[in-house]
């Protein structure tokens, strides 16, 4: 199963033949149907679409859609409806024509004030008739299955190429682990040699009446608790164990993102603690170069769903 990014655009169009209205007497015009989905990362599935006054009823279907197909991610829709009509201008019938010269000399016959009907008026009401009378929910909902494939498509090919980034920052951040290791050990024997050197200078000068046996057992114990306090190989366990569950999940694909949040920041938690322990400059190397790898990893996580 892919990776998916929580990043994506699609569209999708179609042209709507015309058909007959419900009356079945005259043609109701075609339509050039439009539908556009943008989505980029967010907690949670954040839905919001932008629908013509006359698909509005279709917002439960099209939320139900969208919500089948994605789990997460800040998501704008927008469908758009145009006629087909030459110049986008709907031609009324001629059924409406009539109705419509009926209904106005009824009423300025009661209301001889009242303003006559402008051509916009009547190409206006003849628009509303033609969209009224189709129920437009199967290419609608085509539409919308179309865009959401092509939107898969987009967020797996984005997916792949965060996965593929946090693999490779795997892979370094390994091998920083394999440099730190062998360092401690070295630390602690340096540290080891230091107090005994130490102790053999007093020992030399005669300095403080202490017994040679007691003063060598201080020095060992000095370095003992040194070593004990320097010691990070819990934490290099640790995290070479976090590093193998993300390479895990990347393989593994699906809705990974909030877990791998998680082991970022154990990942975040190890180094700081590399960091604090460092007794020497190159492992306090070694503990930031992890942390801006890190920090790198974190942002690109955010992305995925």
């Amino acid at each position: 199963m892919p990776v998916y990014s929580m990043t994506g655009y699609a569209s999708a169009q179609r042209t709507v033949d015309a058909q007959a209205d419900a009356t079945g007497l005259e043609p109701a015009g075609g339509a050039q149907l439009g539908l556009e989905i943008r989505c980029v990362n967010s907690r949670f599935l954040d839905l919001s679409l932008r629908l013509p006054e006359d698909l509005r009823q279709l917002e439960p279907a099209l939320r139900d859609a969208v919500g089948a197909q994605l789990k997460r991610g800040k998501v704008e829709l927008r469908l758009s409806l145009e006629s087909s009509h030459t110049g986008g201008v709907a031609e009324p019938s001629d059924k409406l024509l009539q109705r419509l010269v009926l209904v106005q000399a009824r009423i300025t016959k009661w209301m001889p004030q009242a303003t006559a009907l402008s051509v916009a008026d009547v190409v206006r009401m003849a628009s509303n008739e033609q969209s009224g009378h189709r129920d437009w929910s199967a290419e609608v909902l085509g539409l919308a299955q179309e865009a959401l494939r092509a939107l898969a498509d987009a967020r797996a090919r984005e997916g792949a190429r965060l996965a593929d980034m946090l693999q490779s920052r795997v892979h370094d951040l390994h091998a920083l682990a394999a440099q730190a290791q062998p360092l401690v050990p070295q630390l602690v024997e340096q540290q080891r040699k230091r107090f005994l050197e130490r102790w053999k200078e007093a020992m030399a000068l005669g300095e403080g009446g202490v017994a040679p046996e007691a003063a060598h057992d201080r020095a060992l114990a000095e370095a003992t608790a040194f070593a004990i306090r320097i010691d990070v190989a819990e934490e290099i366990t640790r995290l070479n164990s976090h590093l193998e569950e993300i390479a895990h999940l990347l393989t593994r694909g699906g809705e990974v993102g909030k877990r791998l949040e998680f082991l970022i920041q154990e990942l975040h938690r190890e180094a700081n603690t590399l960091g604090s322990k460092s007794a020497a400059l190159e492992l306090t190397r070694i503990a930031v170069d992890m942390k801006v790898l890190i920090e790198q990893m974190r942002e690109q996580v955010q992305n995925i769903e």
